[in-house]
């Protein structure tokens, strides 16, 4: 799909002659253009076809499809070492012969140095030819070793790489076929980790795995010289090496737990940062700054318990490697001495290389071995269970699409479906669900939360097994998610999904989903970079984005899970006519909505409750049928703000009418109506303090003039802005030594830090003494033997005494000065190591700490700017860095440089004439290094930027997995998914490759340096002993390999110090003001006991270069005030939370209670606000702990706050209570509980202030009302600020805060700002349509004259409050009570004057027969709002128990006396005409509370004769 990946640059190691492989010549190109300037993608080399990701793919899937096949049935399992080894075995097999050859080299070249050495010994008889031909044989096994060491590396270390791309793509094809079975039993974290971190280990366990072989091969091989020269005290050596084995093994097993447990502990933090970052804003606000850094510092401390335990056993390994030879050295001396074999220098030096190398190879090498081997057998563990979780049956993998046609007959068949997701619980998630979904027809699902709704979508996409039952499925399937996914990528990718770019159906498509405006404003257009998870998007946008795709894929079936929640008023409408009715209108749809006003143009509607389908067919036939749709329903009737204006009722006591449905000519429904709504007026009215309502479930039906008033809104409505994530700021050139100083500052002090060094100097001083010593012990055992040689000759000549003096070599001294040298190398060594490493580590801890408290001390605008991952990327990626690699490779680099200093001064102090080669050597080691380094930024740079897809790839289709499979797609992404490998793959084998052409090169250069020794000594043969020139040759020998290594590292150790940089950029942010003030400054402590808040000439800005948003504004609220806050977007609604909560620092003056909360602490002033968000966010962990992070409250009021909040039960029903843990985001809840434990939180806060930002803007209509309930109840005597997107919520506030950008445009009540024809409030409302306006306009006059009568008491108001509640919930409307008001009227003056007065009770019969009669034969009033005249179809639904508190008793009605024998008789009459049959009526006459239609006719009847 991202065609900008590909690139075309042919590999030149395709062309490269053997000797330009051999030597990387083909690399030069790329090192000069590298030099010269930036590398780039494009500069990058195309991967060859053995490397490529697909093919290796395709190979292992195979291999392991074989394995599984082969073990099936029998004992042993599936070994997926035996499928890479079928893959790889011959051709890694092949390599070890490399190796060996270069094992060889380094056995022959110590004999060919100990001819060289005999040279120098007197009497010898070695001539000067000879010499000259031992000099250059150790010469050319310097230069066999250059050329064979760097092949063997290449070549295993590609054969690694080609074994982590397979596994990454097996372990991807594995997670889009996982079964959320399998889902629920690994998360996202862990399959990352498993493809960044596990299947790292093949890159370094190939690298050592040949020495379990060659290894005891040379050891055979060393152990015959060596028994040629010293005899079997050899074997003293070699035992010692032996008893070594086990304890490595030891160690490698105690290397691996420690791994293990630190693994987990860096889990756990990782996974706590991510929800930090993510939810700082809630943090921030909540106050939880220090229950939350409590947290991670908890777990970092063990993180870092575990770490200093493996760097304990690191500095055991690493001075193992220089410690081991000389320990091997100082056994097989004093071994030697002991028997009382004297050690000459030729024997000395021939041993000597052959103990260094065994001591390496046995106590460096091979422990490293089985330390990989044991991380290669844990990897394995975790791949073998991955790989066995459970999968969905076998599909195809969407490869063929274009080969697809479309099916006849397209159709979904649900039969009596039960199903679960867990089978452990007996509560099964759908049960008796049945349906059948043809072409062209619209199929509806309603009900509450947790009805099952998106559940049965699951079903039909095999997502979700069954337990009984069937579905089948015609046709292609097209799913769209609940929750838009979208993918970082260009907007057009996101929508086109892979296939052909047609640009008229494109187009089309654009318009249909309102996307034109949108990608007009876009700064690159349609082929703009939207970021991860779409971040630069907002809600509705994804949501557009994400039905755009699913309409590209022209399927035959689309399922629709609710893709109208997130977009506004005259979008969903746009959406719904244009898309789901109209670009699909000839396709089968499934629509789950709880956008109710369209369910009336479906064909089908299935109402959910508890997982059972309690009803079905269409809208007229369950109005029709004695279900408890009404009741359903009545609550859920919400979401109004994107209901496009549609409704058709009057709340708050005005009539809920509801046009027809059928499809009657237009006679018949005038006809239709007059009888319908002439049946109704006596006998199916509900009665709400005097004034007349119908039915709450025709309330749904919307008015056709609304539907096509915005029937052009995909030209209309105004685009939402786009913004780009910025991009992360990187350093330029080399690191400087201050950020060196900074480091090695942070772990230690100016004395340890000396202390450090004395050791690192010691150490090496130690070192090298070690080795003059043996230099001289072997020249005194020269000097000894050449003089006894001398005397022997004299005596053998016939002298009976001679002159020479032999020298006495006290071997005991020897002994114990070389014993005590090594106790110095290791004492000194070990210190050196565990110093230095301690200083590291407590650097790392001392930075995160440092970084840690910056960002929780950071002002919100950094994370507003800063995507979590990039953030997180500081406290994973470079954390971990200087955790584990850092201090090994650094420690490496200096214990090198310290080594290759030593060899080249003691080679030059015992020769002189080497200085002269050893000047140019340095003068091109320079030039080499700094050419490669220039290049080696830039590869390093991007394999870093191209790893990155690969996780968002990885991630991104996790979080799509349902869509993907829906779609069929799968075939894509992993082609998707090979080819962001194949990009890495490309950088990678860059990078091994250049590494290798600096490597052959340093190690030439060493090569050249030991020719220049060999013959240099040779020519100053004089001046010369042969122990100086064993040491000089021993030191030059071990330079081969060791400069390289040195070199490498010192680069290494410089990109890794770039983490150390960008981890004290992250320690320097700006802070937030201190959270406490001082004595002087803070609070009372019961402050603030009203809530009356004060704001005068505020103006707010969230950075120095960015526009004001809030200009200087002023207004006063007063205690227990409850304040909508209205405005368009940008109108500065969000940014009055900001600047309440001093999430960024405003100018002037703020008081709360008098209190300036400009000059307290942050948290002096937050902990006394309470907030509900728009977002609801959770925090893993317990549920206790997400309610009350600091354990302030007791149990039974968590358990109170939960059950006024409907919450109780459904924890009570868990398992664990309080004490369940609460999943990674809070998937385990839905958004309504995640947002009822939201409010929960607020419930036990219990401020004087509520702060509100459209906490119902993602929930359910049930939920909803929930909310809005709890919210008018529970801080009644709170001063509450409500941000609003729907103002039907705050059309009963006491006042309105109306703004326009940054300023205050309007504040009061809202009945008189309405009053206002040009007011901005007023155009606002107009917006939502005539209808919709007409409602608001109810509420707020009902609640303004409720609130400014003084003629009535509390608990009527509290009545009235309730009634304005009930509007408010239904939120729908027909007529306006004036007009109501204005038929009654009329009619009884019309009564009076033709009849005169008569009887009181006739007068009001008649009164009521004639307003039946006057409401179906005068115009409709809805005419004049609806702009047609339509069959009016009124149902009354079945009441729920809530009308009883609503409607109140009579006696709480100030509608004037009304004689009791009327009321009774009348009473009587209405009940009697109620309990009639009304199969003749097109109307659904529900069962009415028989308490509360007394009320509510007295409540009619005294209306009217108080009128009257």
């Amino acid at each position: 799909m991202d065609e900008s990946i590909r690139h075309h640059n042919p590999n030149p190691i395709l062309r490269a002659n053997p000797l330009s492989k051999l030597l990387f010549w083909w690399m030069n190109p790329l090192f000069k253009k590298g030099y010269e300037r930036q590398l780039e993608v494009e500069d990058m080399y195309n991967v060859v076809n053995e490397d490529q990701s697909e093919t290796l793919g395709n190979r292992l899937e195979e291999e392991w499809a074989k394995e599984v096949e082969r073990t099936k049935g029998g004992k042993r399992q599936p070994s997926l070492f035996r499928a890479l080894f079928r893959m790889f075995g011959f051709e890694y097999l092949l390599l070890g012969l490399i190796l060996l050859l270069e094992e060889a080299t380094k056995v022959i070249q110590p004999l060919l140095l100990g001819g060289l050495i005999r040279y120098f010994t007197p009497g010898s008889g070695v001539g000067k030819t000879e010499s000259y031909l031992f000099a250059g044989g150790v010469s050319l096994c310097a230069l066999v070793l250059a050329v064979t060491h760097h092949p063997y590396f290449f070549g295993v270390q590609r054969i690694g790489m080609k074994m982590r791309i397979a596994c990454c793509s097996l372990l991807y094809r594995k997670s889009l076929r996982l079964s959320n079975e399998g889902l629920s039993k690994t998360t996202t974290g862990q399959i990352v980790n498993l493809l960044s971190n596990d299947v790292n280990r093949f890159d370094q366990a190939v690298i050592f795995l040949h020495f379990l072989w060659v290894g005891p091969l040379e050891a055979v091989a060393v152990l015959a010289i060596l028994w040629h020269e010293l005899g079997p005290s050899t074997l003293a050596g070699f035992a010692v090496l032996l008893l070594l084995v086990p304890v490595q093994g030891w160690m490698g097993k105690l290397f691996s737990k420690f791994r293990t447990k630190t693994a987990k502990y860096t889990d756990e933090r990782v996974r706590l940062m991510n929800e930090i970052i993510a939810g700082m804003r809630v943090i921030k606000m909540y106050c939880w700054e220090k229950p939350f850094g409590d947290l991670v510092k908890k777990v970092r401390n063990e993180e870092i318990r575990y770490i200093w335990r493996k760097k304990i056993l690191s500095a055991t390994v690493a001075v193992s490697w220089v410690l081991g030879p000389r320990f091997v050295y100082l056994v097989v001396m004093t071994t030697v001495s002991l028997v009382g074999i004297h050690l000459r220098a030729r024997q000395l030096y021939i041993c000597l290389p052959l103990l260094f190398h065994m001591g390496q190879m046995m106590m460096g090498v091979l422990f490293v071995t089985n330390q990989n081997i044991q991380d290669v057998k844990v990897v394995f563990i975790r791949f073998y269970t991955f790989l066995q979780l459970s999968e969905l049956p076998s599909t195809e993998l969407g490869r063929h699409e274009k080969d697809y046609s479309p099916a006849k007959n397209c159709r979904i068949v649900i039969e009596n479906v039960h199903a679960k997701w867990d089978k452990e619980v007996d509560q099964p998630t759908l049960q008796n669900v049945s349906a059948t979904v043809e072409s062209g027809r619209l199929v509806a699902i309603i009900g509450p939360v947790g009805a099952g709704k998106s559940s049965l979508l699951m079903a039909v996409l095999n997502e979700l097994p069954l337990l009984e039952g069937s579905i089948s499925v015609t046709g292609r399937l097209a799913y769209v998610s609940q929750q838009p996914w979208v993918f970082s990528a260009s907007l057009r990718q996101n929508i086109v999904f892979g296939n052909k770019y047609e640009k008229t159906k494109y187009d089309r498509i654009l318009k249909a989903c309102a996307l034109n405006k949108d990608i007009a404003i876009m700064p690159h257009g349609d082929l703009t970079l939207i970021g991860d998870r779409g971040v630069s998007l907002s809600g509705g946008q994804r949501a557009r984005v994400s039905l755009a795709r699913a309409l590209y894929m022209d399927a035959d079936v689309y399922l629709l899970d609710d893709p109208l929640s997130a977009v506004d008023t005259a979008v969903g409408r746009h959406i719904f006519e244009n898309v789901v009715q109209g670009y699909l209108k000839n396709k089968p749809r499934v629509l789950v909505t709880h956008q109710l006003q369209f369910l009336k143009e479906a064909e089908q509607i299935l109402i959910l409750k508890e997982g059972e389908m309690i009803g079905k067919g269409t809208f007229k036939e369950l109005s029709m049928s004695g279900i408890d749709f009404s009741s359903l329903l009545k609550s859920d009737d919400e979401q109004t703000d994107k209901t496009a204006s549609g409704h058709v009722t009057s709340t708050s006591g005005s009539h809920h009418l509801q046009r027809s449905m059928s499809h009657e000519p237009q006679s018949k429904l005038h006809e239709s109506s007059r009888h319908r709504l002439h049946s109704t007026s006596s006998k199916s009215h509900e009665v709400i303090n005097g004034n007349l309502r119908f039915s709450v479930h025709e309330s749904m039906r919307g008015s056709e003039l609304s539907l096509t008033s915005v029937g052009t809104i995909g030209d209309e409505f105004s685009a939402e802005e786009v913004q780009l994530p910025e991009e992360e700021e990187r350093h330029q050139g080399t690191v400087g030594l201050g950020i060196y100083y900074e480091y090695f500052k942070a772990g230690a002090g100016i004395i340890k830090f000396l202390l450090l060094v004395f050791l690192c100097l010691a150490a090496q001083g130690a070192y090298i003494l070690s080795d003059w010593w043996l230099s001289r012990w072997s020249n005194e055992e020269e000097a000894r033997y050449s003089a006894l040689e001398r005397h022997n000759a004299l005596l053998a000549e016939g002298y009976n005494a001679t002159n020479i003096t032999i020298p006495i070599v006290d071997t005991n001294f020897n002994v114990s000065v070389f014993s005590g040298i090594i106790g110095g190398v290791f004492l000194f060594g070990i210190l050196r190591a565990l110093m230095f490493f301690k200083v590291t580590v407590d650097a790392s801890q001392a930075l995160h700490n440092t970084m840690f408290a910056s960002i929780l001390r950071s002002h919100i605008g950094f994370f507003d700017t800063n995507p979590v991952g990039r953030i997180l990327n500081r406290f994973s990626k470079d954390i971990g860095h200087m955790d584990d690699l850092l201090p090994v490779t650094f420690f490496d680099f200096t214990q090198c440089a310290l080594l290759i200093l030593g060899i080249v001064g003691v080679a030059g102090v015992v020769n002189p004439w080497v200085f002269i080669v050893v000047a140019p050597l340095i003068v091109l080691f320079v030039i080499i290094r700094r050419y490669y380094i220039r290049t080696s930024r830039h590869i390093k740079r991007l394999e870093g930027t191209t790893r990155s897809p690969v996780f968002s790839h990885l991630s991104a289709s996790l979080q799509g997995l349902h869509t993907i499979r829906a779609f069929s797609v799968q075939g894509k992404f992993i082609e998707e998914f090979d080819n962001h490998q194949d990009l890495h793959t490309e950088a990678w084998f860059l990078f091994l490759t250049t590494s290798r052409w600096l490597a052959i090169r340093l190690d030439w250069l060493c090569a050249m340096f030991v020719t220049a020794v060999s013959f240099f000594c040779v020519v100053a043969a004089d001046s010369l002993n042969a122990g100086l020139v064993g040491l000089s040759m021993t030191y030059a020998m071990t330079l081969m390999g060791m400069f390289q290594w040195g070199v490498r590292q010192s680069a290494e150790v410089e990109n890794q110090m770039i983490s150390v940089e960008r981890v004290l950029d992250y320690s320097r942010l700006p802070s937030e003001a201190p959270l406490e003030a001082p004595n002087d400054r803070k609070p009372p402590p019961d402050w603030p006991q009203h809530g009356r808040i004060s704001v005068q000439r505020v103006s707010l800005k969230y950075s120095t270069d960015t526009p004001t948003v809030l200009k200087n504004i002023s207004f006063t609220i007063e205690a227990r005030e409850k304040i909508g806050i209205v405005g368009r977007t940008g109108a500065g609604k969000s940014s009055l939370i900001t600047m309440l909560f001093r999430l960024v620092e405003p100018t002037g003056s703020i008081t709360i209670d008098d209190v300036d909360t400009l000059q307290i602490g942050l948290h002096d002033l937050r902990n006394q606000i309470s907030i509900i968000p728009q977002d609801p966010v959770l925090f893993t962990g317990k549920l206790r702990r997400n309610l009350d992070p600091f354990s302030n409250h007791s149990d039974d009021a968590l358990w109170k706050a939960l059950g006024e909040v409907q919450l109780k039960n459904a924890v009570e029903d868990l398992p664990h209570g309080l004490d369940t843990e609460v999943s990674e985001g809070g998937i385990n809840f839905s958004v309504g509980q995640r947002q009822l434990i939201c409010l929960a939180r607020a419930i036990l806060r219990n401020n004087k202030i509520l702060m509100i930002d459209e906490a119902t803007a993602n929930v359910d209509p049930r939920t909803d009302g929930l909310i809005q309930q709890t919210i008018r109840e529970k801080f009644r005597k709170c001063t509450v600020l409500t941000i609003a997107h729907r103002l039907h919520t705050i059309m009963d506030s006491d006042r309105l805060l109306v703004l326009h950008d940054g300023e205050i445009e309007e504040f009061d009540a809202p009945h008189l700002l309405l009053q206002k024809p040009e007011g901005l409030l007023r155009k606002l409302v107009e917006q939502t349509g005539k209808t919709e306006t007409t409602n608001l306009i109810e509420i707020a006059r009902k609640s303004y004259e409720n609130k400014n009568r003084d003629d009535i008491n509390e608990e009527v108001q509290a009545s009235n409050l309730a009634e304005i509640m009930r509007a408010i919930s239904l939120h729908d409307v027909a007529m306006t009570i004036e007009e109501l008001d204005e038929l009654r009227m009329a009619e009884n003056k019309e009564k009076e004057a033709e009849n005169g007065t008569g009887d009181k009770e006739e007068d009001i019969e008649d009164a009521a027969e004639k307003v039946s009669r006057e409401e179906s034969e005068t115009k409709d009033p809805i005419q004049d709002i609806g702009g047609k005249d339509e069959d009016l179809n009124v149902d009354v639904g079945e009441m729920d128990n809530g009308v009883k508190s609503v409607d109140g008793p009579t006696g709480e009605t100030p509608v004037g006396d009304v004689d009791d024998e009327v009321e009774s008789e009348e009473k009587s009459k209405l009940l009697a005409d109620n309990g009639k049959k009304a199969d003749d009526l097109d109307v659904d006459v529900g069962k009415v509370d028989e308490n509360d239609e007394a009320n509510e006719t007295e409540n009619l009847l005294s209306k009217d004769e108080h009128r009257k």
